[in-house]
């Protein structure tokens, strides 16, 4: 089972150019103040004010006004506001336009995220007005420059601005002169409006901004006219940032001399940058890391790292990541008061760095014995793996490597922090569901972490849900992908269905359709059978609102469909016998169903696979359980009522196939058809009163104590049968089930025929005081006495088990 895992074929070099995808991390609220994502929550209920957000985020029209008084007169603390914005987001609603005006009004925000939203600028327009003081905004494609111009009018109050992938909100060039399409003049002609209004971005308080994969044209001033307006700056994040014409010497820089945090991650030319690093004497964390190999060579690493070092006094993170600076490792210091293994750090020795970020580093330097910091990013060990893994979540392409790394760990070592594994696994394929990459990699490792029995007892049932959630999130969106979908599979076969997965049962119901449907070459065979597989668990022992659901999800015409395609390809496998099995499954006491295979021309098909397939046990016996569903309903018994059906079903009565399971299915289709009367028996032959001949014939053969593979959920249909006086031969097969299944599986059934009205029948059937109730049949009382003294006999054992718990 294990060999049919996939992962990314390679470990693979940072470095492509990557679109980020689609999703939202997962975190708890005592995580996010503490920093730490973590998707480990206790299991208590959730909080009213929980309960109560989810009901409105997810029935919006509760906060739609009828009038202006009621909108002037209706308003929500802060807090309130807040919470409806981030339950909102870890339910997936879209953060559009639409969204944001039933709030407009409505509270006040001073924190929004809007990752992943279809929003535009005039949404946007309506927050910024809220006087936000964080805003994070991360693939919103709908973004123009007009949000930028409205951030400006409105960010008196802003201390913390991300601008994230896909933000298309801030100008790719200067120039001094012309035309310029990100002017608001109405004739589109004020020059460069950005050198003349004196900024890009006018925040007067802000604090924190955050850049990824700015590209900037042309403009040398740019990063100078970025900068010098916020003053009040400490942390800056230009991740990704591309200048056309190059990044200078970075003395930029020296406009925010307050930073104590600088991230230059993947920035072109940052060996440029060492004179201007060295005069930010405030720096606790400079990160300088690479995800271009060739961007990664310094000329002279050592000298760079000493010199950047010993020029910081209050560095304190280090991030050299996928870089030559720790060296070749053979310009070691190693004397009898100083070990260090990365010559740059050795002024470190006596003060080490909390943080070194040395993932993917030439030379393999995580390796190395003597490092001078308290926690490493690495690749050597699984302990420096999952360090990276925290701390690189927002990097698509590094986090490829990072979980690629990770599957090795869990395929041919022994993981030993499986609950922090599993917390970077969901974390980065919530937060990049459109990674495609990272979903297959990351499936394939939830596989084996999830299989581990250590873990499963301290995984609650939150945790277990934000698992399959995650998982589902990725299948749904990858659902083309085959490789996704095997993972997916073998992964939920892991977890108890139909019990652990009905909190999404419409999705994942959606997911295996599409898989048993559409995955169906011979390539992706098992990836069909573990579909099929799975949609057949899905639809067994749920109630009759799911079967349902699954029936209008279009189950039983992509069954039929797949029976079809098997029959013309000559083949009887797993797969037929299941989708028969699986629609059996989902008519039980479900009508529609029962009609919807009747339309898609299931009779047809029945004949044929048993004309087939005549020695195939498995199949026949699937093929009448579902008969005998489409049998218990008024409605469509006529439909069966043909020469050729009831010649067939006839034929069946004698059938050894599967024990009694084929003749005792078909008896009950003909019991079933027998008990509308006489006139309802619309066919001269075969004659019904030979069929019930015949009938009573086969039941008499059968074995009371025979073993049973089916499973009931109600007895209405059979205490139905138990009362057709003017049929006997419909008694008969009645109670004979009834008398099985109660001494066969008493602990189950007893408790379903007294609920069900079964043993107040069978009383009035044996002291004979009803004439609607009674039998001519002396077999037939002979069998009812079973099922009484069967139900009592389990009556008395349950109150001799309330005496001794007593």
């Amino acid at each position: 089972m294990n060999s049919a895992y996939a992962r990314c074929s390679a470990r693979q070099r940072c470095g492509r150019n990557r679109r980020t995808s689609r999703g939202r991390t997962v975190a708890t609220s005592s995580s996010r103040m503490s920093g730490t994502k973590t998707i480990w929550e206790c299991n208590s209920p959730d909080s009213l004010l929980d309960l109560s957000a989810r009901f409105c985020i997810t029935h919006l029209d509760t906060f739609l006004t009828s009038s202006k008084a009621e909108v002037d007169t209706l308003h929500l603390p802060t807090e309130i506001g807040e919470k409806l914005f981030q339950m909102a987001q870890e339910e997936g609603v879209d953060l559009d336009d639409k969204f944001i005006h039933i709030f407009r009004h409505l509270t006040r925000i001073c924190r929004a995220s809007l990752r992943e939203s279809s929003i535009t600028d005039r949404g946007i327009k309506y927050l910024l007005r809220h006087g936000l003081r964080e805003l994070d905004i991360h693939n919103c494609a709908g973004l123009t420059v007009q949000t930028l111009h409205n951030i400006n009018r409105y960010s008196d109050n802003l201390q913390n601005l991300c601008v994230g992938n896909s933000v298309q909100i801030l100008p790719d060039y200067l120039q001094p002169e012309g035309t310029f399409s990100d002017s608001e003049s109405e004739d589109g002609r004020d020059g460069n409006i950005y050198e003349k209004q004196g900024f890009i971005i006018k925040a007067p308080k802000l604090k924190r901004l955050c850049v990824r994969d700015l590209f900037v044209n042309r403009g040398p001033m740019f990063f100078d006219l970025l900068l010098k307006p916020l003053t009040d700056l400490n942390h800056l994040d230009l991740s990704g940032a591309f200048h056309n014409q190059g990044m200078g010497s970075f003395g930029w820089l020296l406009n925010v001399s307050q930073l104590v945090s600088l991230t230059l991650h993947n920035v072109q030319d940052v060996e440029d940058s060492l004179k201007t690093l060295c005069q930010l004497k405030n720096l606790h964390h400079v990160d300088i890391s690479q995800c271009n190999e060739s961007r990664g060579h310094f000329k002279q690493p050592t000298q760079f790292m000493e010199t950047l070092v010993r020029s910081l006094p209050k560095l304190r993170s280090l991030d050299i990541s996928g870089t030559n600076l720790a060296g070749t490792g053979g310009e070691r210091t190693n004397t009898e008061s100083v070990q260090c293994d990365i010559a740059g750090l050795a002024s470190r020795v006596d003060n080490p760095l909390e943080f070194l970020g040395l993932y993917k580093t030439h030379n393999e330097a995580s390796g190395r014995q003597h490092i001078p910091a308290r926690s490493i990013s690495g690749d050597s060990c699984e302990a420096q793996i999952l360090v990276a893994g925290q701390r690189y979540l927002d990097r698509p392409t590094v986090l490829e490597n990072i979980l690629n790394d990770l599957f090795h760990v869990f395929r041919y070592e022994t993981c030993q922090n499986l609950k922090q594994a599993l917390d970077i696994l969901l974390l980065a394929m919530e937060r990049h569901n459109h990674e495609k990459h990272i979903q297959i990699s990351g499936s394939a490792s939830l596989y084996y972490v999830v299989k581990s029995e250590s873990l499963k007892r301290d995984w609650n049932v939150k945790v277990k849900r934000k698992i399959l959630g995650t998982l589902l999130n990725g299948m749904l969106t990858h659902r083309e992908d085959p490789t996704m979908m095997r993972n997916g599979c073998l992964t939920l076969c892991q977890f108890q269905i139909p019990a652990d997965v009905l909190f999404d049962y419409k999705r994942l119901v959606k997911i295996l359709l599409h898989i048993v449907s559409e995955h169906t070459s011979e390539e992706n065979n098992f990836i069909q059978r573990a579909g099929i597989f799975l949609l057949n668990s899905l639809a067994c022992q749920v109630d009759g609102q799911q079967k349902m659901l699954v029936g209008s999800l279009g189950a039983m015409e992509k069954m039929l469909l797949i029976i079809t395609d098997k029959l013309q390809q000559g083949v009887c496998d797993d797969v037929m016998e299941t989708a028969w099995s699986t629609m059996w499954n989902v008519t039980d006491e479900t009508p529609v169903n029962c009609e919807r295979f009747l339309n898609g021309g299931g009779m047809y098909l029945f004949l044929k696979c048993k004309d087939r397939f005549p020695d195939k046990a498995d199949l026949l016996r699937n093929m009448m359980g579902l008969l005998g569903n489409v049998a218990e309903v008024p409605s469509l018994r006529h439909k069966l009522m043909t020469k050729e059906f009831v010649e067939e079903f006839a034929f069946l009565l004698d059938s050894c196939s599967d024990g009694i399971e084929v003749s005792y299915n078909a008896a009950g289709v003909l019991a079933h058809m027998a008990s509308d009367g006489p006139q309802a028996w619309a066919v001269d032959q075969p004659d019904r009163d030979h069929v019930l001949f015949r009938m009573a014939r086969a039941i008499n053969r059968w074995d009371l104590r025979s073993g049973r593979n089916i499973n009931y959920r109600s007895f209405s249909p059979i205490i139905r049968l138990a009362g057709v006086s003017h049929t006997p031969e419909c008694q008969l097969w009645a109670i004979w089930a009834l008398a099985n299944l109660t001494t066969v599986t008493p602990e189950k059934y007893c408790k379903l025929v007294v609920q069900e009205g079964g043993l107040s029948l069978v009383e009035e059937m044996l002291n004979e005081n009803s004439d609607q109730v009674k039998t001519s049949l002396h077999q037939v009382k002979e069998w009812a006495g079973i099922v009484r003294s069967n139900v009592l006999k389990w009556e008395e054992q349950g109150d001799l088990n309330l005496e001794f718990d007593g």
